[in-house]
């Protein structure tokens, strides 16, 4: 069931109500990174199944939970993204795109392994991969989506959304003949939601892709095996009205979009729920990477408490921790190929790897929120010498906020598993720090974690 709360947030102009569906909107964008797709994609789609769920009859909590379940599809993107890497062998970003632009035959899928799989790849490597693909590629398949699909669900359930969100989201990737996965079931047996969030995800991923003429096609091409004939014939009806295409081009459209949310009386979001948002989106962050599980959630544990030992007031440790639980957001944006690689990275793929830092800051400032803590967030890896980045910062513009999410996110990245090394004892990790003293790393918030790191961190 909906949580309908209600909250103040100080501002100039008094108490302010936030809308969910402007905050899971602003998260979407992170999803449309995961999954390879143009920025928006979420939206696009959640405007195209709204109106075809409006257009078959829903109202009310129907429709609402067809919206968040069309917005929130791909909750579970992030989790199979380190798997799909591995598989193919490649950027999982780009694999997930094309994989998305492929026809339903099965030979459409057989080109796209010929062609998309270890393409940079040496011939050993590369030929390793097709022939375990041609081995196994159907369990390979049901695992990769039974992955993402249950652990959307399991997000969906987080973020206090209904129980036919969750459920929409596990069938996102079921299809009306029977031949979807991972749980092969047919016809009205897959939720409604789900079988709306799979056409609207088609007909946006290829009208931005080739134009609205073939995703018409694909709608057409696809109706009774993987589309409800009903809903094809709704969307023929919807796209050949006048401005429908256009729509879906607006600047504004995330504001038609939020104006378009179905509840009665919209969802608000107090301070308890926004704490449970971050804690949900920082389980899809450190799905990204096998090796980063728990990191998220340490790292706001571990800077909460360094924040205390500083004196720091109940309400600044609050933004302090959802903004270092969120700190890596913008990893979603990152190849998994480039996450695990467990050798040095080049130019290229580090150049890649530092451009996670502004796409957190972008993200968490499309958020009315958290826009206050956008930069606290996305300055982890500034340096008190000006060495770091994104920006160059140095000990004069780097707040003491984002010092401190600093300190506990090397600390914890050290102390856990990483593909290039084994966890490092406590007191190794605390001598590296020592070491960066006043250079990298502030000394209060150094002496900080020591108290901290003496008393005993939760295991």
């Amino acid at each position: 069931m909906y949580q309908t709360r209600y909250a103040d947030f100080d501002q100039d102009d008094g108490p302010v109500k936030s809308r969910l569906s402007e905050i899971l909107g602003a998260f979407s964008y992170a999803l449309d990174l995961t999954e390879g797709q143009p920025a928006g994609h979420s939206i696009r789609a959640c405007w195209i199944g709204t109106q075809i769920g409006m257009a078959s009859g829903m109202k009310g909590d129907a429709l609402r939970d067809v919206y968040y379940a069309v917005l929130l599809k791909d909750l579970g993107c992030s989790s199979n993204a380190a798997r799909v890497s591995k598989m193919f062998v490649g950027d999982d970003r780009k694999l997930k795109h094309d994989f998305k632009l492929l026809g339903p035959e099965p030979e459409d899928f057989g080109a796209f392994i010929g062609s998309a799989v270890g393409v940079d790849a040496d011939p050993e490597t590369r030929n390793q991969a097709l022939a375990n693909l041609a081995e196994n590629v159907g369990e390979i398949m049901t695992d990769i989506m039974a992955t993402r699909c249950s652990r959307g669900a399991d997000i969906a359930r987080r973020l206090q959304l209904s129980e036919d969100v969750a459920q929409a989201i596990a069938h996102l990737d079921e299809h009306w003949d029977g031949g979807g996965l991972p749980l092969g079931i047919v016809g009205s047996d897959i939720h409604v939601g789900g079988r709306i969030a799979l056409l609207a995800q088609v007909v946006d991923v290829f009208f931005m892709a080739r134009g609205k003429d073939a995703a018409i096609a694909e709608v057409r091409n696809r109706s009774g095996t993987w589309f409800d004939p009903d809903l094809c014939a709704l969307f023929e009806k919807l796209s050949a009205a006048s401005g429908f295409w256009e729509e879906l081009t607006l600047d504004d459209l995330p504001e038609q979009l939020w104006a378009l949310d179905p509840a009665t009386q919209y969802i608000a979001v107090d301070e308890d729920y926004l704490d449970d948002i971050c804690f949900a989106f920082g389980h899809v962050i450190d799905a990204k990477s096998p090796d980063t599980a728990g990191h998220s959630a340490r790292v706001g544990m571990i800077a909460d408490k360094i924040a205390q030992k500083l004196g720091m007031g109940v309400d600044s440790r609050r933004v302090l921790r959802r903004a270092a639980i969120l700190h890596d957001v913008g990893k979603l944006g990152v190849s998994s190929a480039i996450l695990e690689k467990p050798g040095k990275l080049d130019a290229k793929e580090w150049e890649s790897m530092r451009a996670h830092a502004t796409l957190t800051t972008n993200i968490l400032g499309q958020i009315g929120v958290m826009s206050e803590m956008a930069m606290i967030a996305g300055s982890h890896h500034e340096r008190l010498d000006g060495k770091g980045y994104p920006l160059g910062l140095d000990e004069t513009s780097i707040s003491i906020e984002s010092r401190i999410i600093t300190v506990a996110d090397i600390y914890d990245a050290l102390t856990a598993d990483r593909p290039y090394r084994s966890a490092m004892s406590s007191e190794k990790a605390m001598g590296i720090l020592h070491g960066e003293l006043g250079v990298a790393i502030d000394r209060q918030c150094f002496a900080a974690l020591q108290e901290v790191v003496e008393e005993g961190l939760p295991a």
